[in-house]
Order: C-alpha cells, then structure tokens, then sequence
C-alpha cells in the first residue's frame, strides 16, 4: 500500500481526469422513466463500458429484456476474494427552467459540481472505480466487479431477470459469483461523519381513485347535494393519518414494527445529525419534531404515510364554481422491518373502502424493507477504511429510502451487502440543482483503495461495535 501522504498526492493528480470523465457521463440525459430517452440510455452503457475497459476490467452488457446491465470485472486470481461494487447510472428527470445552470451540463462551482446525476449516483460510481483501479495498481489481492445498473429509479423492473442471466453464464461470459456487495448510493446524514447503512426502509405507493359523475357540475344547482370527490378523498386522507405528527391512524399498521434496541439508538447517534444542518440541506422551513433523536428514528426507523398529490377539480387562475366528477389522491407508505407491504395494503384498501364508497384503491409498486446484519470481514474492512479516510468513527444507520436491487443481489448472490455510499443531504438528491464534490469524491476514492486492500489481508483486529437487534417473529430477509 501506499503512504497516506503518497496515496492523496496520487489521487489529487486524478482531478482533472475525474471530472473530464463525469462531465462527460452526466452530458447524457440517462432518465429511465421517459422513453423517449431509449437511446441516451444505451449511449449512456456503452460509455460506463469504456470507463471500465479504460480503468483494465472486461466490460460488457447484459440483455435485462429492459435497458440492459452494465458488468465489468477485474479478476485476478481466482483463490482471491471477489467483492462486486453496485451503482446505478440512470437519473431523476430535470426541468431546466427550475435549475440555476444546465441540468446536463456538468456546471463546477469551487469544488462542486452541478449537474442531474453527479451525487446519483453517477459521481459516487466513478469515485469507486477510481478507488477500485488504485487498489489494483497496487497490487491488492482481491477480485473487483462492477454491476451498473439503468433502471433503479423506476424501481429496477428488468434487474433481476440480467441478474439470473449473469449468474448463468450470459453472453458467454464466466457465470457470476462474488463473496460481498458493495452498494454506493446511500446517504451520510451530515457532512464529515460517515455513515455505515444496514437497513433500507421498503416502499408501497397506491392511488385512490374517486369518481361520483360524468362531468363536472355547476356548484349554484347541484352544490349541497352533488358529492364532492376531491373533498371526500381531503377527508379520508386526514382520517389515514395526522400530518402535524406524521402518525398512522389506520388500526394495526403498527403492529409488526420492530423495536429499536439501545445500542441501535447509539448507533444512530454517532451519526453526526443535527436537526439545524438537516433542516438546511433539504431546503426545509420547518419540521415536525424538534428533538434531534426523533428525528433521526422518523427519517430511519418509522413507517410513513406520504400524500404525493391530489388531482381533480380546477386548477386554473381564478375559482369556477364547479362540483369536480373525479378526483384522485397519489399516495405511499415507507415501511420498516418486519412491515409487509401486501398486509400493509390490504389494511389500507379496507380501512379507505369503509370511508369512502366507491374510492378504486390501485397498488402501483411495492419494495419489502432491508435489514442486513452488521459483522464479518467485509463490514469491518469497510468501518476500518471509513474511520481512517476521515477521521472519524462512522455512525451506524439505517437508510430512510428504497433500493430494489438490493433485496435481488442479496438473494440471488447469497452474500452479505455493506453499503459505503458518499452522498451528503446537501448534495440534493433527486433535487434541482443536485451536486458532488472534489472532497468526497477524493475521500472516497481513498476509503475504496484502503477498503480492497483491507478485504484482501483478511479479518481486521478488533472489529468494529455491533448493533444488537431482537428476533423478529417474521425475519423478510430469510
């Protein structure tokens, strides 16, 4: 390994071509959700392919039957330990009227870097190649693979099919086998303390639908008699739950939350948040707690109840005195271990169907919550290269969003996910005018050198501390 002084030297001289390279990957407007963008999303494999073939891996594409996976490997000795780096190339879309620069045109500011992209999670999958690439200069005895995907921000529909395709054999290469996953596209909670993630909340969006006529009516003769759909969805959403405190009020979806243990709580603490630098980051006036420790369960450890738009009625300057035939109400829930998303649903379509007759209920998508175990060889390499890149202990957390290809690469892969991810709540994700910087990019390039060459020499001595949780009665990871 090289000195630390060395080392940063070495990866400063890396700058220029660093943000030549991600300028170039975030020029391309890889937006999944439109499919008007189909060939972007191709241009935009095709180059991660070159990155990876520029940086010494075999590189190719695997057929998902959607936007296909990006698989690239350095193998270098069979007997060695094979980690596989996770990231995801495919982006939110942007209005570039709401932004101050360009969405798709890397615009640097200081040690920034805007563009849709950088921070998600473009810039942090650069960042570990690069760490990835040191390592192996080095000489690190350890086999490195690179799974990109284009599809986690429509919840990764064809992920898992490219998956099973890669662990056959696909396109004639070697089936794919690896002994840890490393996914980078998590969150630290505040700027200069790391966060070690062991949990992702799960995700079930639903919309409820209300039609009471053919048309819209003239509120003078029909008002007072006409049902009001947009009113009475208002109404039975207030009746889901309270928007003041965030608390569900449906009866028994509480019921299999699992409880935080103490040393969990710790964990969380360790953390480095602070309700102030939260508030700042996401742009936030107000928040509904004003103790930093509930905060922190809130965003990590407790379900929600979410209203993510209510259409119907008019909309236009002015008011019409209009009684709207239709309204509909887009909704969802995170959920937390041992939630259950179809359970979680059917107490909600009851619950809205006895309120509110002839509401249509429609499940869109679903995500079962995460929580992985914290031990073994892989998390403590990965705590070890996060406290000696930064300085400082990492807090243990748990991530308050989703990540579909987890909950896949765990079962189909069979080995235990860290997640080392690089973001900061100001870099803005899925935001206008989201950003990266030089210093997690250069600290994250480092931490990735230390954690490959820390696999490689094996167990590290003394560990790192463990979060102790209870049984669950029904464990949704096994």
């Amino acid at each position: 390994m090289r000195d630390v002084a060395t080392l940063r030297a070495d990866i400063h001289g890396l700058r220029r071509r660093f943000e030549d390279q991600l300028a170039a990957l975030v020029a391309i407007p890889s937006v999944s959700m439109e499919p008007e963008r189909a060939a972007d999303m191709r241009r935009c494999a095709d180059l991660a392919c070159a990155y990876l073939r520029d940086a010494g891996a075999e590189a190719h594409l695997v057929d998902t039957g959607g936007v296909p996976t990006v698989v690239g490997r350095i193998i270098r000795d069979p007997s060695f330990p094979t980690v596989t780096i996770y990231n995801h190339l495919d982006v939110q879309p942007a209005l570039a009227s709401e932004w101050k620069s360009p969405p798709f045109v890397l615009t640097r500011l200081g040690d920034r870097w805007h563009a849709r992209g950088t921070t998600d999670d473009k810039g942090p999958a650069l960042t570990a190649l690069y760490g990835a690439k040191l390592a192996c200069d080095d000489g690190a005895r350890v086999n490195i693979q690179f799974l990109w995907e284009l599809e986690e921000e429509i919840g990764s529909p064809h992920f898992e099919a490219g998956l099973k395709r890669a662990i056959a054999g696909d396109a004639g290469a070697p089936p794919f086998r690896t002994d840890a996953v490393v996914v980078s596209d998590t969150i630290w909670l505040s700027a200069g303390r790391p966060a070690l993630p062991y949990g992702l909340r799960g995700l079930m969006g639903f919309t409820v639908r209300l039609q009471t006529g053919a048309k819209d009516v003239h509120s003078g003769t029909t008002g007072g008699a006409a049902r009001n759909p947009v009113g009475e969805l208002a109404a039975v959403i207030t009746e889901c739950y309270d928007a003041r405190t965030g608390r569900v009020k449906i009866p028994g979806f509480y019921d299999d939350v699992r409880k935080l243990t103490a040393a969990e709580r710790l964990g969380f603490a360790r953390s480095g948040f602070s309700r102030k630098r939260f508030a700042a980051a996401h742009e936030l006036h107000s928040l509904r707690f004003a103790d930093d420790a509930r905060l922190m369960e809130a965003i990590m450890a407790q379900p929600t109840f979410e209203v993510h738009g209510l259409v119907g009625g008019y909309s236009g300057p002015g008011i019409k005195t209009i009684v709207p035939h239709f309204a509909e109400a887009k909704l969802s829930t995170r959920l937390v271990p041992d939630q259950r998303p179809a359970r979680i649903f059917a107490l909600v379509k009851a619950f809205i169907r006895k309120r509110c007759p002839g509401a249509v209920i429609h499940h869109e998508s679903w995500l079962e919550p995460y929580l992985g175990d914290i031990g073994g060889p892989h998390h403590e390499a990965a705590f070890a290269a996060m406290k000696e890149t930064f300085g400082k202990q990492p807090g243990l957390t748990r991530e308050g969003g989703s990540i579909g290809a987890v909950l896949t690469m765990r079962r189909l892969l069979k080995a235990p996910v860290v997640f080392m991810g690089l973001s900061l709540p100001e870099h803005g994700y899925h935001a206008i005018n989201e950003n990266y910087d030089w210093g997690q990019a250069s600290g994250g390039m480092e931490m990735f050198y230390r954690y490959f060459h820390k696999v490689a020499a094996g167990p590290q001595p003394g560990g790192h501390p463990a979060v102790a949780r209870p049984k669950s009665r029904a464990n949704i990871n096994k």
